[in-house]
């Protein structure tokens, strides 16, 4: 246990000294395995001698093995080709320029009103985030677009950034979402019913960030004045336009709601779909087709890079005892499954202040799948429950990925005006928490029909 509780304080170390998280991850995770292999037979991993420095060869092997080993399992799985697929019909979404026509869109709805163009920020991130699958995706794309328009308006850059760091959250929570796919894997639960079960609660997020904004821009008018209203005809004329997004997200999402194909399948008809959109409005030559590929096997690649680290971190951590400590943890509050939940949703909260999402999944969800599913919890609840958590992590400090990529893509806002700003995301992302953690059906719901 005290091993493994450096190696965390090494990870941390390293992150805050800027080396890439999946690095990191496989880093310590490699060098802890061997020295726990190394501790169990009593020999140490590094010795001095007469002939100067020497390792230990059978463990540094051991470990050399089981992180082989692992990156094998990952890549050779069957279920995550869905990936590189989302993120590439993310890609065609984004060369068709279908982000600034879903942001017309929205605004031209609420954008008259008091922190209206907010408001269209956050419907336009759970839009694309429908045909995307990615947070970081959403949040770079409608930055673009949406920062320049609310600027002109005189809105505040804390409650700009913030909407959009907040609303890329959507990405992953409105299906198809890679977090879940990756929660379904390890978890062994249905990625279908994981997708049904997150429009629901996308939904409410979405109403409880118009809430965070009315109340924002109640509190400071200021922050965010009313635009142009926009003629009914003209609103409608615009929805028009965004019909695409609607056709890819009905057929993903209705084939696998009516079981006519797999997740792994819809994403494969999702890109054609894409492909076809972008390619029928002119968006997709071979140039923009070679950056579309590259931009998703860079993408993918990263995913992998960390989803390696963390296999690799987990395995270490589990040698060292941290994953039985935290079960013996947990089972000995003598909770009801409900605080046991609840308690999980503590430590995800503290996670995701220094984690990564899929890094925070991928070491934790097997362990907790482990504990959860003897009580009797359901799996596809706990999965929204999860992800929501996920969520709260990518927009608080001192990591906050989707404020970085803000932050990168507005080089002029100050990284902590950004934070600033989404602290009233957060508040309503805690809210959403514990309505789905009071009312299970919110997550159930749509997938409980799925059996009938």
């Amino acid at each position: 246990m005290t091993v493994s509780l450096i190696g965390f304080v090494v990870l941390l170390g390293l992150i805050f000294l800027g080396v890439p998280l999946g690095f990191a991850l496989i880093f310590v995770g490699l060098v802890g395995f061997a020295f726990v292999r190394a501790d169990m037979v009593g020999q140490a991993l590094v010795t001095w001698g007469d002939a100067g420095l020497a390792l230990n060869a059978r463990a540094v092997n051991g470990a050399l093995v089981m992180a082989g080993q692992q990156m094998y399992d990952q890549v050779s799985n069957y279920g995550l080709t869905v990936i590189p697929l989302f993120v590439l019909m993310g890609a065609f979404i984004h060369r068709s320029q279908l982000a600034q026509e879903l942001y017309d869109a929205a605004n031209a709805f609420v954008g008259h009103r008091r922190g209206g163009l907010a408001m269209g920020t956050i419907a336009a991130c759970g839009g694309f985030g429908a045909v995307c699958g990615s947070s970081l995706a959403t949040a770079a794309t409608i930055c673009r677009v949406a920062m320049p328009s609310m600027r002109r308006y005189g809105y505040a850059d804390s409650l700009s950034a913030g909407s959009i760091a907040a609303g890329g959250t959507l990405g992953i929570m409105i299906p198809p979402s890679v977090p879940m796919v990756i929660y379904g894997l390890l978890s062994e639960t249905d990625i279908a019913r994981l997708f049904i079960a997150g429009i629901l609660p996308g939904i409410l997020l979405i109403v409880l960030f118009f809430g965070a904004i009315a109340i924002v821009t109640a509190l400071n008018p200021e922050a965010g004045p009313p635009g142009v209203r926009v003629p009914w005809g003209q609103r409608w004329g615009l929805v028009a336009r965004v019909w695409g997004v609607v056709v890819i997200f009905v057929v993903i999402i209705g084939g696998i709601y009516a079981g006519i194909f797999t997740p792994t399948e819809a994403a494969g008809i999702g890109v054609a779909a894409a492909a076809l959109f972008a390619w029928g409005r002119g968006k997709l030559g071979w140039t923009e087709l070679r950056e579309s590929l590259v931009e998703t096997g860079i993408t993918t690649g990263m995913i992998f890079v960390v989803s390696f680290g963390a296999v690799i971190f987990s395995s270490f951590v589990n040698l060292a005892g941290f994953t039985a400590a935290i079960s013996d943890w947990l089972i000995g509050l003598n909770a009801s499954p409900l605080g046991v939940v609840v308690a999980i949703c503590v430590v995800y909260l503290i996670m995701g202040c220094v984690f990564d999402s899929l890094a925070m999944l991928i070491l934790t969800v097997p362990i907790f799948a482990a504990i959860l599913k003897p009580m009797g919890v359901d799996m596809v609840w706990f999965g929204i429950i999860a992800v929501i958590a996920v969520e709260l992590g990518l927009i608080t400090p001192p990591i906050g990925i989707n404020v970085f990529v803000v932050k990168s893509t507005v080089p002029d806002v100050n990284i902590w005006t950004v934070f600033r700003g989404v602290w009233p995301f957060v508040v309503a992302m805690l809210i959403a928490l514990a309505i789905v953690l009071a009312v299970p059906q919110v997550a159930t719901f749509l997938p409980d029909l799925m059996n009938r």
